[in-house]
């Protein structure tokens, strides 16, 4: 591929924004800046869709740079580590999972934070129990225990 073929694609950038306080500093200006995109415009625009959740909750953000410099993004839920340290009242996930046990949760949380992640886009063909297998599982590396 030459590099003019390749400079005309749509670079897609991946971000992870405290929700309603993305500013023009690291990481959001270095990242869009290396692709020419005026950073401030894309903080506007984030911090006004984000002003419905609770300001700081860390939000991926899916940024598609088209050649010209315009840019579009989408917002997906939180984390699920972010929602189980929520749940079970932790700051920080154990140094070592499976040998240690910083927090308990209970089924009903996970299945909680598993009806929140089915509204992403990438988890809507699953099945919520799957997707409750998924959020059981970062519990796990973060030694947080789940119990009935």
């Amino acid at each position: 591929m030459s590099k003019a073929a390749q400079k005309a694609r749509a670079q897609i950038v991946r971000l992870l924004v405290p929700s309603g306080k993305a500013a023009p500093t690291p990481p959001v200006g270095p990242a869009l800046g290396a692709r020419g995109v005026k950073s401030m415009d894309f903080c506007k625009e984030f911090n006004a869709r984000t002003a419905h959740m609770e300001p700081g909750i860390p939000t991926p953000a899916l940024i598609t740079v088209q050649p010209d410099r315009s840019f579009t993004f989408i917002t997906k839920t939180p984390p699920s580590s972010y929602f189980l340290k929520k749940a079970a009242n932790i700051e920080k996930g154990t140094g070592k999972p499976g040998h240690e046990t910083v927090g308990t949760i209970s089924l009903k949380h996970v299945y909680e934070i598993a009806k929140i992640k089915a509204t992403d886009d990438h988890m809507k063909h699953l099945p919520l129990e799957s997707i409750a297998r998924m959020v059981v599982g970062s519990a796990r590396s973060l030694g947080i225990q789940v119990i009935p």
